[in-house]
């Protein structure tokens, strides 16, 4: 009776949305008046104080993630139509799948938050893609998240679970490679559903260009700090396509290629210089959780974002697009994270990831990918999910005999994939989106992505355990 009670709330939300009959706030809404009951029955607390307090925190996580969205609206609004090809009428599959999983996958791996998936959003949109098709598109940027923004929450969930976060991330990124190896054929079932159609040989060139994304991705780990692989592994191979796609042909072809890709070489910049600020001050209500400072991805988004837009011409009403486009986004990831933190601050994302692991018995190591991905889709970030769920998964997977890194860097991937397609995050894209996309057809288009999340996180499990 307790476990129906405290898993009545994601129940809801999930079949709401499904369902296609509420919105992603009404939706979420609905799922935090569920979750009443069961917080007031599990909590060994005062209901009242909990619940501002953790509303308060749950304010707060959401604070940043919301910044660096905004921060990265404004970015693009003050980039686009600056120093670019034109853009194309005709989608051209070679031109998604730069934009999704290279140009796309690279902002995630600089900004994280999902910033990747408004800027592959927007480019799709540029080549008249619409409705669900586009909006599951764009979420493919979002398969490096655990080195997105350099990688917070994989130093979050290492800290948690007192474990070194270089060598979480190197076995974090064997199932992450092969995991982008995924991505094509799913990119290219998404281009049928959107009647764009794919050539073999086209095919074929881009799963080279995924091989090379992967294979620097590995490789990175052994040479540098883990922070910057996201960069390295999408950066390399997205020069060598954007220079494939439009090659500067005599000094003004080469002074707009310079133009086009001067803001994102500054904004890449600046984000590693303030990284290398490593005691910059910081707004830290909360002792237990991380701070917000003062060259926080989000700071750093702005500022650059507010010197280029200044730039431009009518800087304030490109700064106003974005913002109103912002608004809708923004409610809906404050309500994803307060009910994130409802749920696993009261104990019941821990008492149901228990009593799964429980009724498993000797499959209880299985559990963990399925664990892991369920936590990224219901707190939509990888500090969220790491926050929630990995010191429970790590002690999970020394229960049950596993290495000591094998069950933290599954749920980092699995939690990480997850949070690419979560509720806040399918919410988002389809707000902004605004072609009456909804998270459910988008999920339905991602379901062999998501099955292969799992399939990848058994494998290892198989390989490793």
């Amino acid at each position: 009776m307790m476990l129906a009670l405290q898993a009545a709330p994601l129940l809801l939300l999930v079949a709401l949305l499904l369902s296609g009959r509420a919105g992603p706030v009404p939706a979420v809404l609905a799922a935090l008046v569920a979750a009443l009951p069961a917080v007031v029955a599990t909590l060994d607390a005062p209901t009242l104080p909990f619940l501002v307090e953790e509303t308060l925190r749950g304010a707060f996580l959401a604070l940043k993630p919301i910044a660096v969205v905004i921060g990265g609206l404004l970015f693009h609004a003050a980039v686009s139509g600056q120093g670019a090809a034109p853009a194309q009428a005709v989608p051209e599959p070679r031109r998604i799948f730069v934009a999704c999983l290279l140009m796309g996958g690279f902002m995630e791996s600089v900004t994280g938050f999902a910033v990747g998936a408004v800027f592959a959003l927007s480019a799709l949109r540029g080549m008249g893609l619409r409705g669900a098709p586009a909006a599951a598109m764009a979420l493919l940027s979002l398969t490096l998240v655990p080195w997105g923004g350099l990688g917070p929450g994989t130093s979050l969930g290492a800290a948690l679970t007192g474990l070194p976060a270089q060598d979480v991330a190197a076995l974090t990124a064997w199932p992450n490679a092969a995991w982008l190896l995924l991505m094509g054929p799913v990119l290219w079932r998404l281009c049928a559903a959107a009647g764009v159609a794919v050539p073999g040989r086209e095919k074929a060139a881009q799963m080279g260009l995924l091989l090379a994304v992967s294979g620097i991705l590995l490789a990175s780990h052994a040479l540098f700090p883990f922070e910057i692989a996201g960069i390295l592994a999408t950066g390399i191979p997205l020069l060598f396509a954007l220079w494939r796609l439009d090659p500067p042909r005599g000094a003004q072809g080469w002074r707009r290629a310079g133009r086009g890709l001067a803001p994102y070489l500054l904004l890449t910049a600046a984000l590693l210089l303030a990284r290398s600020w490593t005691a910059a001050p910081a707004w830290t209500p909360y002792a237990d959780l991380p701070g917000f400072p003062l060259t926080h991805v989000a700071v750093v988004l702005w500022l650059v974002a507010g010197l280029l837009l200044l730039r431009r011409a009518e800087p304030g009403a490109r700064a106003r697009s974005a913002l109103q486009r912002a608004l809708r986004p923004a409610q809906a990831m404050l309500l994803y994270v307060v009910l994130a933190r409802w749920m696993a601050g009261s104990g019941i994302a821990g008492a149901l990831a228990s009593a799964a692991a429980e009724g498993l018995g000797p499959a209880a190591p299985f559990a963990v990918p399925v664990l892991g991905l369920a936590s990224g889709i219901v707190t939509g970030s990888n500090v969220g999910s790491n926050a929630a769920l990995m010191p429970v998964q790590a002690a999970l997977g020394q229960a049950s005999g596993l290495a000591p890194l094998l069950a933290p860097a599954l749920h980092n991937f699995a939690g990480a994939a997850g949070a690419g397609m979560s509720f806040a995050v399918s919410a988002m894209i389809c707000g902004l989106a605004g072609d009456g996309a909804r998270p459910a057809q988008v999920w339905r288009l991602l379901a062999p992505s998501l099955a292969g999340v799992v399939l990848l996180g058994w494998a290892m499990v198989a390989l490793l355990g």
